[in-house]
């Protein structure tokens, strides 16, 4: 798996490459009816996923990593490097989405592994993430991975009752 930073060029994200990622978010559909995000989980447009991109990117130290396996899109990670809250010193994994015709194939765990990677290489000692508590599958997959509950929360923008998950990330 190659993962590789999402970089809008002249401000605009390429129009082929958010047409894969609109194709990922789609597959999703289950997901996307757990979390609200886009009004028709059905009918979810290249105009919406692209907002909702523009959305992560705007915020400081974010960044989203497409992955691609045999030249194929099969997930995202949007990641944070630093929360907003500044008593919170670990950096967040806001979004993990693996395209759903390839869930159960190793991706998930690939590209949370590469990211964690990433986050130990920058001198980082743990990661966190927050799952809606309303999607179990998630949460299993996220302990599966080594982390571990912290706490019960909102989330941020929509007070979404959520799962706050750490992992350590030693060097």
């Amino acid at each position: 798996m190659i993962i590789q930073p999402l970089v809008p060029v002249d401000g605009a994200l390429p129009g082929p490459v958010l047409t894969e990622i609109a194709a990922l978010y789609a597959t999703n559909r289950a997901f996307f009816e757990l979390s609200g995000d886009f009004p028709d989980p059905a009918r979810i447009t290249v105009e919406q996923v692209a907002a909702a991109l523009a959305d992560e990117l705007a915020q400081d130290g974010s960044e989203v990593l497409l992955a691609r396996s045999a030249g194929r899109l099969v997930g995202l990670a949007a990641t944070l490097a630093q929360h907003p809250d500044p008593a919170d010193p670990d950096p967040w994994i806001g979004l993990l989405l693996i395209d759903a015709t390839a869930h159960r194939e190793g991706h998930g765990s690939t590209l949370a592994r590469l990211v964690e990677d990433r986050f130990r290489t920058a001198g980082r000692t743990g990661v966190r993430l927050a799952v809606l508590e309303n999607n179990p599958r998630a949460l299993a997959f996220w302990q599966a991975q080594g982390y571990t509950l912290l706490r019960h929360a909102e989330d941020r923008a929509r007070a979404r009752p959520c799962l706050v998950l750490r992992k350590p990330l030693p060097a």
